[in-house]
């Protein structure tokens, strides 16, 4: 068991959930090493109390991927929110019913009014409860959720982990005059010194095991610079805590991570979408390879959305018969935006209004039907 690849990996670790891992961890930090890595080389703090161990990951960047994925309306997070709010004022193991915090939410809701007997409203709130008796959060006593979801009157007994109040972030600066995405990675090094070269050291290494690529831009070419210059520290530093290698090209840096390594989310990962894309990328590579599709200097791929759609439909037609049925019977257009919305989450391309932006780790990684195999439609 590698330490930092669980830790990385996992938002965080519950002793009352996970005993016997919370001690393993416990005990493997005691050595030092890891905890200087995540200070030292990513700037991140490490969480060790009674209750969980948990490292504050911080992006060099916002990516698509990033937030929870369970939800998918802003309703969600507001939702959540609030009920991180009810939580501050509960003991650890103190009970509650979930009547008390549904009154709760309708008198800290300011975007809109909220009304129990809607349906929308009360399916968003299960969705969040359910995360959060998921994640450690809350521990269910009594009741089911289901009942909530039938029939406003529906009650569940609640118990609070106490773990709550690690869940968000700590600022050491006010937040509330925040009004962009931007504002808090300003804040994340105002008590550095830039021309230390702290911060640009820990945005490379943050890019690297955070992003699925660092690319070589206007904004990034200090950074890349550095990777190019340090390359064989940086790769033993990394290969010597994670199963991994280093791939540095003219307009992008990789790590790729080996079949023993598991650091959180990867591409490709074990579902049938992620072989639609490395399919995908074959088809791509081919074209490139033909000519039929020019690669620019720094080797982001534009293309017109209809160019592109038109390739996934093409990838369809060419590699269904493989799919699974799901796959195999969906509509090219529900083809299209099945992908599209799954490579836009993994920033393998970029979305923009009228052209699609192929990224460079979209080559990287390829995949192809076994000779002998039926299923691929010549």
């Amino acid at each position: 068991m590698r330490t930092l690849e669980v830790l990385l990996g996992r938002r965080w670790i519950l002793k009352a959930r996970d005993r016997e891992l919370y001690y393993q961890i416990k005990e493997q930090l005691a050595s030092g090493k890891e905890k200087k890595f995540l200070n030292e080389k990513l700037g991140y703090q490490l969480i060790v109390n009674p209750y969980l161990i948990k490292v504050e990951k911080i992006p060099a960047a916002p990516e698509n991927w990033m937030g929870i994925q369970d939800f998918r309306e802003p309703m969600e997070y507001v939702f959540f929110c609030i009920v991180l709010m009810f939580l501050e004022d509960k003991e650890t193991e103190e009970q509650f019913v979930l009547s008390s915090l549904t009154e709760y939410i309708q008198s800290q809701c300011r975007m809109e009014q909220i009304d129990w007997t809607i349906y929308r409203y009360r399916r968003q709130l299960i969705k969040v409860l359910k995360y959060c008796v998921a994640c450690g959060i809350l521990d269910v006593n009594d009741g089911k959720e289901e009942d909530f979801a039938r029939d406003i009157g529906g009650e569940v007994l609640y118990e609070n982990t106490g773990v709550s109040k690690y869940f968000m972030r700590n600022f050491t600066t006010d937040i509330m005059e925040y009004t962009a995405p931007e504002d808090f990675e300003k804040a994340e090094w105002i008590d550095v010194d830039e021309d230390r070269g702290i911060v640009r050291r820990q945005r490379v290494y943050r890019r690297l095991l955070m992003t699925m690529g660092m690319y070589r831009r206007k904004e990034t070419e200090e950074d890349f610079a550095y990777v190019r210059n340090y390359r064989n520290m940086v790769e033993g530093e990394l290969s010597e805590l994670f199963d991994c290698e280093l791939h540095v090209h003219g307009a992008g840096a990789f790590l790729i991570l080996h079949n023993d390594c598991h650091l959180g989310r990867c591409f490709p990962e074990e579902n049938t979408l992620s072989d639609i894309v490395l399919l995908f990328n074959q088809l791509l590579k081919e074209y490139m390879d033909e000519g039929k599709i020019p690669v620019p200097a720094d080797e982001r791929i534009r293309m017109p959305k209809e160019n592109f759609q038109g390739l996934v439909e093409e990838c369809k037609r060419k590699f269904g018969g493989g799919f699974n049925k799901t796959y195999r019977e969906m509509t090219l257009a529900e083809f299209y935006r099945a992908v599209s919305a799954y490579m836009e989450e993994l920033s393998l391309i970029e979305m923009g209004e009228d052209t699609v932006m192929i990224n460079p780790v979209a080559g990287k990684i390829i995949g192809r039907y076994p000779k002998d195999f039926q299923g691929a439609v010549e």
